[in-house]
């Protein structure tokens, strides 16, 4: 597949907007291929006793756990550079990569050199909730290409979100 017919996307927001119900909506129109760069943290994290929560403390736990390795082997970009490699070589059309921190989103923006586009979902409802560490907590300290407000119902902001994604593919497409 040619280099233009492949978009990838960096996508963040907060906890409880939509991100992945969105995804999954493109999936109808598009062939995707969804990675998180908290993946391999999670499989560490469950081999050690996490059992999947996603209440505020185990969002503490696992971003406190990524910036660890972040900092000690860089395993999250890794991972996802491996993953970008292999979203590549497939017949996918659309990757959508989950990265929560500024300089995180930045570093595999520039690995990647810069043939991505960022997007930040939110929600008037969600944004002004505190999860309590800084990888929830900062989601809008990036200068993203594009932003979608959720707040419509769900089918509704499902169709939205079609035809406002369909945008980000012809605006990359025609470059």
């Amino acid at each position: 597949m040619e280099k233009s017919k492949k978009l990838v996307v960096v996508i963040n927001g907060k906890g409880g907007v939509g991100k992945d119900t969105l995804c999954e909506s493109i999936n109808t129109k598009y062939k995707i291929f969804n990675v998180s760069a908290i993946t391999p943290i999670k499989e560490i994290a469950k081999e050690n006793g996490w059992n999947g929560e996603k209440d505020n403390k185990s969002r503490k736990f696992l971003a406190d756990l990524k910036k660890v390795f972040t900092e000690y082997n860089d395993l999250p970009t890794k991972y996802l550079l491996e993953q970008y490699e292999d979203f590549l070589k497939s017949d996918n059309q659309v990757m959508f990569v989950h990265i929560r921190e500024a300089a995180e989103i930045q570093k595999f923006v520039n690995a990647t050199h810069k043939s991505c586009v960022a997007l930040l979902i939110y929600n008037e409802k969600v944004n002004n909730q505190v999860y309590g560490n800084e990888s929830d907590d900062q989601v809008d300290q990036y200068d993203y290409d594009y932003r979608y407000n959720n707040s419509a119902p769900l089918e509704q902001s499902k169709a939205e979100f079609l035809a406002f994604f369909d945008q980000i593919w012809e605006n990359h497409n025609s470059k």
